[in-house]
């Protein structure tokens, strides 16, 4: 299936201010002395509608939602841990 053109392009804008602003984040952090971090997180909570979703950024996909804010945060840290646990062979 083809992308409209102008969905092309605001794609392709996307993607160019995503790199500029990971350029941004490293010269900040050697500005400031800091290493920047070396693991992106794997979950995000993202607010839609009257709920938090809980997306997988690896797949783009919502892999659970709340209606709390809090336990959301909370379901996303602990599917952090889970998939580092899994990543790393332990089960």
């Amino acid at each position: 299936m083809q992308m409209l053109p102008l969905m092309q392009q605001r794609r392709e804008v996307l993607n160019a201010l995503f790199v500029r602003s990971h350029a941004a984040r490293g010269e900040f952090a050697r500005l400031a002395g800091v290493a920047a971090p070396d693991k992106k997180v794997r979950f995000q909570v993202k607010s839609v509608g009257n709920a938090y979703h809980i997306v997988d950024l690896v797949t783009g996909k919502t892999k659970a939602f709340r209606f709390n804010y809090q336990v959301a945060v909370n379901m996303a840290i602990a599917f952090e841990k889970q998939a580092n646990r899994l990543a790393e062979g332990v089960h």
